[in-house]
C-alpha cells in the first residue's frame, strides 16, 4: 500500500464546523493566544533587526540621514508586507479557513488545470520553510542570551553554552506536549511587546526628532544615495518581518479577526516604538549601535530585559516547531513525504502532536548552526533568504488563487500582487548577497528537501501507476470468487489499499498462501482532500459490490490525521454490519528494489527506497488494533 492517495474527486462543498469565535470573551482569548504563537517570531526581530541593518552603512560612522534612513525602511517593512500583504490581504485568502503556504497549495491544486509550476511552487515554499524554521530558534535564542554580555562580562564565555543548553532542553520537552506551558505564552509576550514599547517611548522622548523616520522619503532617500551599501542594508531590513509567514499559517488556529487585533492593537505599535527608540538611542549615543536593543534600558532593568527576551526568544522558537510539525503533517497527507510517526500529545487538542523524526532533524540542525556560527551577528548572514523566498512562492500562489479559484481578470489579480512580488523581489536579491557569508545554508537545506519531496511525489505516482496496470480489477475479481469455490472462514476482512478499482495484492497473496476467504470482505481506500478538514458526512463512501464484498472510502482533510478505525465507526452507522472485534486488517508490506531501466534515475530509486525506510508502521499512522493486524510482504521494482 502506497503511503496515501490524494482525492481529486468532487466532495460536497459545505465547510466543516469551525471552532466557535463569536464572543467578546472568544475573541479576547484568541487574541492573546494570537499575540503568544502568532507573534512570537515577528517579536524577537528587535533583538537584531536594527543593529545589523545600520551597521553596513555605519561602517565609516552613522550619520543622522543614516539612522532616519534605514529606522524609516523598518517601519515601511512592516507596513507593506506585514500589514498589506499578510494582516489585509493574505488572511482574506483561506481555505476554509486554513492558511498557510501548503492550505493555499492545496486550495490552487483542488481546480481544475493543475499544472508542474504549481506543485513546483509548494513544494519549494515548503521547503524553504523548513529552512526558516532551523534557523529562527538558532539566532532568536543566542541574541536574546548575548544580553548577558552587557550585564556582566563574566558571562561572554558562557553564552554559547547557555544558548546551547536551552535549545537543547526545549526540543526535549517537545515529547511530553507543551501544552501546560502554552497558556503563559499569551501573557508573556504581551509583557515583552508592552516593554519593548516602553523602552522605546523612553528614548523617543529624549530625541523626538527620530519621529521623521515615519515620513518613506527618508527610506526613498537613503535607497537612492547609497547604491551597493542600500541594498545589502535592505538585505538586513528584511529582518524585521521575518515571521510574517506564520501570520497566515495560524488562521486556522485563532481566526482572521483575532489576528489582526493582536497587530493593530499592540504588536504593530510595539515594534515600532521599539525600532524608532532605537533609532534615537543611536542619534544621541553613536557608540550603543554595538547593542540598541539592550542598551534602551538602564543597567538596573537589564538583567529583568535579558530574562524576558530569553523567554520571549523560547517561545518564538516553540511556534516555530510547531508549525514544522504542522507542516509535514500537511506534507505526508498531500503525498509529499513519507509517513513519519505523529504522536498526539493532548488528548482535546487535534493540532498538539509531535514527531520524533522531525524533532531530531531540527535539534541537529539548530545545534550545528549554533556552533559554526557561535553569534546572532554571525547567523543574520544566513538568515532572510529562506524567508524572503517563502513570502514570494506564497505571493505567486496568491495570484493562482485569484486568477483561478477567485475567478479574477488576470489582469486584476496581476495588479494586485505584481507590486508585492516586486518589493519581495528586491528583498530576495538583497539577501542573496549574503549566500558567500551563510546564506548558502538554507538554500542547500531548501534544495535538499525539495529533492525529497519531489522524488517521494513521483516515485509514489509511478508505483501507483504502475501497480494499477498489473493489478486484477475488483469487480472482475469479485464476480470470478462469487462463481468459484474458495473455502471461506469466519469473520470479518479489511484490506486497505491505495487503488479502490484494484484488487488488494493483500488479497490475492491471502487466497493464494491460505486458500481461504473471509465471509466478509471490506477493501479500504484512505484518500486526502484538498480540503484542511472533513465532515463526517463527507467521510465515508460505501459501495456494495456483492452480499460478500463492500468497497469503502475514508477521506481525510489534509490537515487530520487518519484514523481509519475510528472512521470504520462511521460505516456502522451507515448500514455497514459488521462487528468491530470480529474483524482483521491486512496489509500489504513492500520491499523496494530498485531498477534503474524503470521509473526514476537509479540516484532517485536508491533515495526513495531510503525515504520509505523511515516511514512509520501503517498500522500506527492509521491507528488500527495492531493485536488484529495481519501484514503479507512482497517484493516491488521501483
Amino acid at each position: 500500500m502506497t503511503p496515501q492517495s490524494v482525492a481529486g474527486l468532487p466532495l460536497n462543498t459545505a465547510a466543516p464546523h469551525a471552532p466557535d469565535r463569536s464572543g467578546p470573551g472568544r475573541t479576547a482569548t484568541l487574541t492573546l493566544g494570537a499575540v503568544g504563537v502568532v507573534y512570537g517570531d515577528i517579536g524577537t526581530s528587535p533583538l537584531y533587526a536594527f543593529r545589523e541593518a545600520l551597521r553596513p552603512a555605519a561602517a565609516d560612522g552613522a550619520t543622522q540621514a543614516e539612522i532616519m534612513g534605514v529606522v524609516s525602511l523598518l517601519l515601511w517593512a512592516l507596513i507593506l508586507i506585514v500589514t498589506l500583504k499578510y494582516v489585509l490581504f493574505l488572511l482574506r485568502a483561506d481555505n476554509r479557513g486554513e492558511g498557510g503556504i501548503l492550505a493555499l497549495f492545496a486550495l490552487v491544486q483542488s481546480f481544475p488545470q493543475r499544472s508542474g509550476a504549481v506543485f513546483f511552487l509548494g513544494v519549494a515554499g515548503a521547503a524553504l520553510f523548513f529552512g526558516d524554521a532551523i534557523i529562527t530558534p538558532a539566532i532568536s535564542v543566542l541574541s536574546a542570551v548575548e544580553g548577558l554580555k552587557l550585564v556582566t562580562p563574566v558571562f561572554e564565555p558562557f553564552v554559547l553554552p547557555i544558548a546551547v543548553g536551552i535549545l537543547g532542553g526545549l526540543f526535549l520537552i517537545q515529547s511530553g506536549g507543551t501544552g501546560p506551558l502554552a497558556r503563559w505564552f499569551g501573557p508573556i509576550t504581551v509583557l515583552w511587546f508592552l516593554a519593548m514599547g516602553a523602552a522605546g517611548v523612553v528614548q523617543i522622548v529624549a530625541q523626538p526628532a527620530v519621529l521623521g523616520a515615519l515620513n518613506p522619503a527618508h527610506a526613498i532617500g537613503f535607497l537612492g544615495e547609497h547604491g551597493r551599501v542600500a541594498f545589502v542594508v535592505l538585505g538586513a531590513v528584511f529582518l524585521a518581518v521575518t515571521g510574517a509567514e506564520a501570520l497566515y499559517a495560524d488562521l486556522g488556529h485563532f481566526g482572521r479577526l483575532p489576528i489582526r487585533l493582536a497587530w493593530f492593537a499592540l504588536v504593530f505599535p510595539a515594534l515600532s516604538l521599539n525600532y524608532l527608540g532605537q533609532g534615537a538611542l543611536v542619534l544621541g549615543n553613536p557608540q550603543a549601535l554595538s547593542d540598541p536593543f539592550f542598551l534602551m534600558v538602564p543597567p538596573w532593568a537589564l538583567p529583568g530585559l535579558v530574562v524576558l527576551a530569553t523567554l520571549a526568544t523560547v517561545i518564538a522558537s516553540q511556534a516555530v516547531i510547531t508549525g514544522a510539525f504542522s507542516m509535514t503533517r500537511q506534507a505526508i497527507q498531500l503525498g509529499l513525504l513519507p509517513r513519519f510517526e505523529i504522536r498526539h500529545t493532548s488528548e482535546t487538542e487535534s493540532g498538539q502532536i509531535f514527531l520524533p523524526a522531525i524533532n531530531v532533524l531540527l535539534l541537529t540542525g539548530v545545534l550545528v548552526l549554533v556552533s559554526e556560527f557561535r553569534t546572532s551577528s554571525a547567523l543574520a548572514a544566513a538568515y532572510g533568504i529562506a524567508v524572503s523566498g517563502t513570502m514570494i512562492v506564497t505571493t505567486a500562489l496568491a495570484y493562482r488563487m485569484l486568477h483561478r479559484v477567485r475567478r479574477w481578470h488576470p489582469l486584476l489579480a496581476a495588479a494586485t500582487v505584481v507590486p508585492v512580488l516586486l518589493i519581495e523581489g528586491a528583498f530576495f536579491a538583497a539577501n542573496s548577497l549574503k549566500v558567500p557569508d551563510g546564506g548558502y545554508v538554507p538554500l542547500l537545506l531548501g534544495a535538499a528537501i525539495v529533492v525529497m519531496m519531489w522524488t517521494w511525489a513521483t516515485g509514489t505516482r509511478e508505483l501507483y501507476n504502475r501497480t494499477h496496470k498489473q493489478a486484477i480489477s475488483l469487480e472482475q475479481f469479485v464476480r470470478s470468487i462469487e462463481k468459484g469455490s474458495a473455502a471461506r472462514t469466519p469473520g470479518v476482512a479489511v484490506f486497505l489499499t491505495s487503488d479502490p478499482s484494484a484488487t488488494p495484492p493483500a488479497l490475492l497473496h491471502n487466497l493464494k498462501h491460505n486458500g481461504v476467504l473471509h465471509e466478509h470482505i471490506i477493501v479500504v481506500t484512505v484518500e486526502t482532500s484538498y480540503r484542511p478538514r472533513l465532515d463526517d458526512a463527507d467521510r465515508v463512501q460505501i459501495d456494495r459490490l456483492s452480499d460478500r464484498f463492500d468497497r469503502v472510502r475514508l477521506r481525510f482533510g489534509f490537515m487530520e490525521t487518519p484514523n481509519v478505525n475510528r472512521a470504520l465507526g462511521l460505516c456502522r452507522r451507515r448500514g455497514l454490519d459488521f462487528e468491530g472485534r470480529k474483524t482483521s486488517f491486512f496489509l500489504g508490506r513492500r520491499k523496494l528494489v530498485a531498477r534503474p531501466e524503470i521509473g526514476m534515475p537509479a540516484w532517485q530509486d536508491r533515495l526513495y527506497i531510503l525515504m520509505s525506510r523511515f516511514a512509520a508502521d501503517p498500522s500506527d499512522f492509521y491507528h488500527l488494533p495492531r493485536d488484529r493486524v495481519v501484514e503479507l510482504g512482497s517484493q516491488v521494482a521501483v
